[in-house]
């Protein structure tokens, strides 16, 4: 009998599964487009759907994801052929750290989703494997419209959730297409529906029609009141009815939230006490509607979120209280009875915005003519610091520590 390892066609065999796994045998169609400064936004402006990889070649989990990213190419192609439909790309941070810092990059890899051109804030964080990343693709090819065939469904909604509803005269129409663009890139922020000729007309008087159902029974309906071949005003009347103003903040979305790169503005309130969330609500939308887009407006559950509240020298039994995380600080609000106060709270989110909160955390009130607690003696000002207008507190931990802390205790 022959030595094992004399076996010609064994040795082949094993060596080529060896490289199937390591990937360095790469069958089949693997199209994932290299971006950079010069051609990233044409290739994303002009693709249906795009998932990008950002990765760096020192990384380890990087040059994993290579093989795996490159075998699930391949799959969806075969599905998807058309080359704008679907696109595999992906950016070496290395090489083009002005595009990771453009989309706050921070981690490799990250593989993050886009919409003609738009990048959807939940990146993808599925099983690094073939088939999970395939199986995400063919999630994002579903219709997110869904097509009334009578009026009565609208009778059925589930009122629990946000609804948007278009009535067309027809599907093949700008109208439509610019509708079911926008419900695309909403479809994880509210449901979409849509009704047709015949089954649309009574809510046609004027022409094809938008409408808002709030969460809730008996709120009145909001219409879309602009153009609906108009993309940028019928996405952003849409975003802002889909996307509250206070999102909630919780074990699930809070990396999510993270990575959209700006500060937070929190309420941390006990779950049962609707009333101080709705006083902040309104306040936020009263006094910081401008602030929107530099600002995350967030409320948080007091018993979920205990450390946060350690962190700041809190406990359940203080709330509710209200604290900017700039994510290098955490700076509290002086006294949550002050949220009425004209202006008080957008000064606060100023304060952040202009540094004078960074300022004061390190060296103390800033000096003013008028500081409580100076004496002129001689022409000269013999000062008595006062207590900051914020509390001092340590470093913020990040995000991620916090909550997998805390979710872990539960």
């Amino acid at each position: 009998m022959k030595p094992l390892a004399a076996s010609p066609s064994l040795d082949t065999r094993f060596v080529t599964v060896i490289l199937l796994v390591m990937g360095l045998s790469t069958p089949g169609l693997a199209e994932i487009t290299s971006l950079d400064s010069g051609n990233i936004d044409d290739v994303l402006n002009n693709a249906g759907v795009a998932l990008v990889n950002f990765y760096a070649d020192w990384c380890r989990f990087s040059q994993m994801l290579h093989p795996i990213f490159e075998e699930a190419s391949n799959v969806v192609r075969e599905e998807f052929p058309d080359t704008k439909q679907v696109v595999f790309a992906r950016v070496d941070c290395d090489q083009h750290s002005d595009i990771a810092q453009r989309y706050r990059i921070t981690k490799y890899p990250t593989l993050k989703l886009f919409r003609n051109g738009m990048m959807m804030k939940r990146e993808y964080r599925g099983q690094r494997s073939v088939v999970a990343i395939a199986d995400f693709i063919r999630q994002q090819q579903v219709d997110p419209v869904k097509e009334m065939h009578s009026m009565e469904e609208v009778n059925t909604l589930d009122r629990s959730k946000r609804n948007i509803i278009g009535y067309f005269d027809k599907k093949d129409s700008d109208n439509y297409h610019t509708y079911e663009k926008v419900a695309n890139i909403l479809r994880d922020d509210c449901t979409f529906l849509a009704a047709f000729g015949a089954v649309s007309a009574a809510e046609r008087f004027s022409g094809d029609n938008v409408i808002y159902k709030p969460v809730g029974e008996g709120i009145p309906d909001m219409v879309y009141l602009g153009s609906l071949t108009n993309f940028d005003l019928t996405y952003a009347w849409a975003q802002d009815k889909c996307v509250p103003l206070v999102r909630e903040i919780t074990f699930e979305n809070g990396e999510e939230l993270t990575e959209e790169g700006i500060p937070f503005l929190i309420l941390f309130h006990i779950k049962e006490d609707t009333d101080s969330l709705e006083k902040f609500q309104h306040e936020v939308a009263r006094q910081l509607i401008s602030e929107k887009g530099s600002i995350n407006f967030l409320h948080a559950d007091c018993d979920k979120f205990r450390h946060p509240l350690l962190h700041i020298q809190k406990t359940p039994a203080d709330c509710p209280v209200i604290a900017i995380d700039s994510f290098r600080h955490m700076y509290v609000f002086p006294d949550f009875k002050d949220l009425a106060v004209p202006g008080k709270l957008r000064q606060f989110v100023l304060d952040l915005h202009s540094g004078k909160l960074h300022r004061e955390f390190h060296h103390g009130p800033d000096p003013t003519d008028s500081t409580p607690g100076q004496e002129e003696t001689g022409g000269e000002v013999a000062s008595s610091p006062p207590e900051s207008s914020f509390q001092k507190l340590a470093p913020s931990e990040t995000r991620y520590t916090i909550l997998r802390r805390d979710r872990d205790e539960l």
